[in-house]
C-alpha cells in the first residue's frame, strides 16, 4: 500500500484538488489511524510515541497546534 500510495502522491505532487486531498488523507490515515499488522497491531504514530486514538482525536490536536 505504502509504494503504491507513494508512487500515487509523487504523480501528483504540488496539485492542490480532491484528488490530492484524497491522497493526503489516505496518508495520514496509514500513518496516523490503521493499525499495522507488521507493527504488533500498533499504528506508525504509535510506534513513534505519538498515540493517536481515531480521527477525532487526530483533528483536535491539529486545531491545537495550529493555533
Amino acid at each position: 500500500m505504502n509504494g503504491t500510495l507513494r508512487e500515487r502522491v509523487k504523480v501528483q505532487r504540488g496539485r492542490k484538488t480532491v484528488r490530492t486531498s484524497l491522497a493526503e488523507g489516505n496518508r495520514i490515515q496509514y500513518n496516523f489511524v490503521k493499525p499495522h499488522m507488521a507493527l504488533g497491531g500498533q499504528t506508525p504514530a504509535q510506534v513513534a510515541g505519538l498515540d493517536v486514538k481515531g480521527w477525532k482525536e487526530l483533528l483536535e490536536r491539529a486545531i491545537l497546534e495550529k493555533s
